[in-house]
Formats: structure tokens, C-alpha cells, sequence
């Protein structure tokens, strides 16, 4: 995700500052000398985001996070981005599309909560190399479910495979019919691509959001 972001960042007038990975060492952000940075893009793993963000807030670096698995951390990760008047995006997936699922999948969760004859499930594939099942992305939505007043049972079911960049559907079942709602990547440029656009909507601003915030305000 690191080597896409450098890639298409010039085709959305940005310029690469300088790149963190897992041979810089120990304080690599805080000590490095990478010039000004308006916002940092983190692809890292979920036990590097709260060494990194630390380091970030030190030099008062906004960041986008597209990191997976670290959400024990999100509630100390908030207070040292809100102590030190930080801007974050965090996001488990960076694809508008599936943000728009989201959106969608929620509505439809507010309006088949007070019909108890419908069950709903998730099922996620990913590519055989995916450490974390069920996908940051899965959970996600069935976060955005719960929060809409779905509280029935969810069922989450998980594929790993091959090469596949990121299928999730999310389905209402009742007695007679079914609501499907599928979400394919079928490049995963999408989710470099959706990282840049919030990291230049992220520039100077501060608290931490969600890409629901960022397309509520475009």
C-alpha cells in the first residue's frame, strides 16, 4: 500500500516527503529528517500504530490511518491526538464505494431492526497473505449496523484465498426474501487512491474523523 500511495500521490499534486518502514528503527518518525509534512499515510501494522502515532503528534503531523487490528488502542490513541490538536482519519477502508455500502448498509439495518423475522450476516474473502479475520472492513459494517439499531445477532463468516483483493456483501434474510448488498475491489489502487484523497482533506484540519466525515462534507 506504501509503494501505491508513492506512486499515484503526483497524480493528485502531492509529493512524497519521505517513507517510515519496518527497517528505519526504533524513533524513526520523531528523529527523522523528512522537511515540512502536512499529513502522514499509515499502512503499517496494527502493532506499530501506537508507536507511530506518538512519535506523529510529537512534530504535530496529521495522519491518515488505514491500518487494521489496533482498535484496543483507539481510546489512548485519541487522548495523544487530542492533546497535541492533531487532525486523524482512520479509516478501515479507504474505498468511496465501500463508504457509500456503508452508508447504505446502515439505512437498511435502521429499517430492518423492528422487523424480528430477519436475520443478518456478513461474509468477507480476502487473499490467502490477510493476517486478520474477520477483515477491520467487516467489522465495520457491523459496527455501522449495531450503531443504526440493529442489536439482533450478526453473523460473521470469513474466506481466505488466493489473491483476492476484498469481497464483502452483507445480507438481510426474512422468510421470503433476501437484501443483498456486495461490495468487489477488483484493484487495490482504490484504497491508496481513497487514502490520498483524505489525506489532502485532512490538511490543517484537527480531531479525529472517520471517511463518513470526510463525504458528508464534500
Amino acid at each position: 500500500m506504501g509503494s501505491l500511495v508513492e506512486q499515484l500521490a503526483p497524480s493528485y499534486g502531492c509529493e512524497i516527503a519521505g517513507f517510515v518502514d519496518e527497517f528505519s528503527g526504533e524513533g524513526a518518525i520523531a528523529n527523522g529528517t523528512f522537511g515540512p509534512v502536512d499529513v502522514a499515510v499509515d499502512f503499517s501494522l496494527a502493532q506499530a500504530v501506537p508507536a507511530n502515532l506518538p512519535q506523529l503528534a510529537s512534530r504535530g503531523i496529521n495522519v491518515v490511518i488505514g491500518t487494521t487490528g489496533w482498535q484496543a488502542h483507539e481510546d489512548s490513541m485519541k487522548a495523544v491526538a487530542r492533546a497535541a490538536n492533531l487532525g486523524v482519519l482512520a479509516s478501515a477502508n479507504f474505498s468511496l464505494g465501500m463508504n457509500i455500502v456503508q452508508a447504505a448498509v446502515a439505512t437498511a439495518a435502521a429499517k430492518f431492526a423492528s422487523h424480528s423475522d430477519f436475520g443478518a450476516w456478513i461474509h468477507e474473502i480476502h487473499h490467502a497473505a490477510k493476517k486478520d479475520a474477520p477483515s477491520g472492513t467487516a467489522l465495520m459494517l457491523k459496527a455501522a449496523m449495531e450503531s443504526a439499531g440493529f442489536h439482533r445477532t450478526i453473523d460473521i463468516s470469513s474466506t481466505r484465498a488466493g489473491s483476492a483483493p476484498g469481497v464483502h456483501t452483507v445480507g438481510f434474510d426474512g422468510a421470503a426474501e433476501s437484501v443483498m448488498f456486495t461490495h468487489e475491489v477488483r484493484d487495490r489502487s482504490v484504497f491508496a487512491r481513497g487514502a490520498i484523497q483524505a489525506a489532502k482533506w485532512l490538511k490543517g484540519r484537527r480531531g479525529w474523523f472517520s471517511m463518513q466525515d470526510m463525504l458528508e462534507s464534500l
